[in-house]
């Protein structure tokens, strides 16, 4: 910088306003200084100089549990990127995608990308309780923002009421007059376990979103007077396709029952996929309810729980950088709609 100031005589501050405060200088003196700079071969400030004068690096950093490929694969992860990505005072800020599967040493060696990655902040995609990884970052004494998952740090959040929408979701089914009704799951405990929950490992949830949801589900069972233990629930261990699929058909092969709620889209289409391969149509012989209204969702004309996934990237990104500004933590809670369309009929229909 200090070799175009000379080169272009300018003072040093001129060379710096040329590249961010340009409205400081007229059009003709900050074209002359950046001409002058390409001839030299100077491309700008030093990025890591800029971070140690303002204190900052520009860039925010999103803690998934899974691995990178999940947050392309899983549709809903890939909405709150969408969200994230639309954020305007974004654009000149980069997002590092920071995995932190709970099997992984490091960590529990308190070590690795979170502690190496340069970011002003951390949005914290879902993570299950006790996570270590949400302990780390908060060592760094960083801003957080929390995305559908549990808060005892009492850190500034963004989610929905999920009980309050699965409670919505079994209500309806309820209401039709299914009484024989199975409840599939993502994951409760990212442990890789699969097959039939029971009360016990209900208890061990560590993922609040499906056990707020599980929680919903019960509250619509015993308002309609129906034994909330008459329901089937059936943990498919994770997020991708082949463990959706594969508990779908679980499900439907112990004796189909008249109708399924889903915890995701995901898995409420897994459910119609397997349910076709079975012989049984949907609504007719089968009732099927999700929760997202992820597009796929609409072009299957599923009955589902539609949550603003997008808007609920926007909106963390958003109050993250709020925060990160001096801001004040808050919580922002999304509304939620039940979305009745053509997979949910009464009995027999």
């Amino acid at each position: 910088m200090r070799d175009v100031a000379q080169a272009a005589g300018v003072s040093q501050a001129a060379v710096s306003y040329a590249y961010n405060r340009p409205g400081k200088l007229s059009a003709a003196q900050r074209e002359r200084i950046l001409q002058v700079a390409r001839d030299l071969g100077y491309i700008g400030p030093h990025a890591t100089g800029r971070s140690l004068r303002t204190g900052q690096v520009g860039a925010l950093g999103l803690m998934i549990t899974d691995s990178l490929p999940y947050a392309f694969d899983d549709p809903a992860t890939a909405a709150l990127l969408k969200g994230i990505s639309e954020v305007g005072e974004l654009s000149e800020v980069a997002l590092t995608l920071l995995p932190c599967p709970l099997e992984s040493d490091r960590m529990a060696q308190d070590s690795g990308v979170l502690l190496r990655g340069l970011v002003d902040g951390f949005l914290a995609y879902a993570m299950p309780e006790t996570h270590p990884a949400v302990d780390t970052v908060l060592r760094r004494q960083l801003p957080v923002v929390i995305i559908d998952g549990p808060n005892p740090e009492g850190l500034p959040r963004v989610g929905i009421r999920d009980r309050e929408a699965a409670r919505a979701a079994a209500a309806h089914v309820l209401s039709l007059g299914h009484r024989s009704v199975g409840i599939l799951v993502d994951r409760l405990v990212p442990d890789g376990h699969s097959g039939v929950v029971t009360p016990a490992r209900r208890r061990q949830a560590r993922d609040l979103v499906m056990r707020e949801r599980l929680a919903g589900y019960a509250a619509a069972f015993r308002s309609a007077g129906v034994p909330w233990k008459s329901a089937t629930v059936v943990e498919a261990g994770g997020f991708h396709e082949a463990a959706s699929q594969a508990a779908a058909e679980s499900l439907l092969a112990a004796g189909p029952p008249t109708a399924v709620i889903a915890a995701s889209d995901v898995l409420a289409l897994a459910t119609i996929d397997a349910a076709h391969r079975c012989g049984l149509r949907v609504p007719q012989d089968l009732s099927v309810v999700g929760f997202d209204d992820l597009p796929s969702a609409v072009a299957a004309g599923l009955t589902t729980v539609r949550q603003p996934l997008v808007d609920k990237g926007r909106q963390a990104a958003r109050l993250l950088l709020d925060v990160i500004g001096g801001g004040e933590p808050r919580e922002v809670l999304l509304p939620t709609e039940l979305v009745v369309r053509a997979t949910t009929a009464p009995p027999g229909y």
